[in-house]
């Protein structure tokens, strides 16, 4: 015990002191840790906190946690070292560190469909704009009305065409980032959209409207089934529960006749 006061007491002052600077030691080796990082993380940071949060910043944070929480286990363990001791410690270690992503995972599913719903309007405003804009301008324009959740990406995508990429890597990039119902294949149209002329543009306009439409139907159909299940499951809960009520009542009258 004297031998982890002591550690911990020389652990305080070396960080203290910047002697060890955790936050530096993290920068340093940002490349090693990056190999941790999950491909949606990006995406359950913005769909739970909005464009605002930096995910980077959130993302160091749960490493440096996972690093401290480490180090105690080390020093408690530090007179009884032994491989099980090390992988138990390890093992706590990873738990800390997925702890946070879990959290936001837990959160995507919980609102899963209301954060899906949220493509299909965006895109609906997005077609009026198309109908007067480049797709490249017309997004540009849609950002700040655009929901929280998709300004980072839309800013990435414009900021990418901007520079000349006229691949439909950005749409893609976009589309791996926020992997929301059908987002690759609306991203396709999307693209393929702002190709060609202006009578194939207005051609294509009117499939992507109709897909725009079809994608919006859906989320309604599954929000509608949604509303539909609640509502089964609470008039199965007050059938059973009025069945039981008048069951007891029953029972208590029976009881009171075989009494007198």
């Amino acid at each position: 015990m004297e031998i982890i006061i002591v550690c911990a007491l020389i652990l305080f002052v070396l960080f203290y002191n910047k002697t060890i600077d955790g936050k530096k030691f993290i920068t340093d080796n940002e490349k090693f840790f990056q190999l941790l990082r999950e491909e949606d993380f990006d995406f359950l940071c913005y769909s739970k906190y909005g464009d605002d949060v930096d995910c980077d910043e959130l993302f160091k944070k749960r490493v440096q946690n996972a690093i401290i929480i480490g180090m105690v286990f080390f020093m408690i363990f530090l007179s009884n070292l032994s491989l099980i001791n090390l992988i138990f410690a390890g093992v706590v270690m990873y738990l800390i560190f997925k702890q946070p992503y879990s959290q936001l995972k837990s959160y995507y599913k919980k609102h899963l469909h209301e954060i899906d719903l949220l493509l299909p309007y965006y895109l609906k405003g997005l077609e009026i704009l198309i109908q007067h804009y480049t797709v490249p301008v017309a997004i540009g324009k849609s950002i700040e009305d655009a929901p929280e959740i998709f300004r980072p990406g839309l800013r990435k995508l414009v900021e990418r065409v901007n520079q000349g990429d006229s691949t439909v890597d950005p749409y893609m990039e976009f589309s791996n980032t926020y992997p929301v119902r059908d987002s690759m294949r609306m991203m396709r149209l999307l693209y393929r959209l702002g190709l060609g002329s202006q009578e194939r543009k207005q051609e294509r306009l009117m499939m992507f409207s109709r897909s725009v439409s079809n994608l919006q139907n859906k989320a309604r159909e599954v929000k509608y089934k949604e509303r539909l299940g609640k509502m089964e499951s609470l008039t199965m809960t007050m059938l059973v529960v009025t069945g039981v009520v008048v069951m007891a009542i029953i029972l208590i009258s029976m009881m009171g006749m075989f009494s007198m």
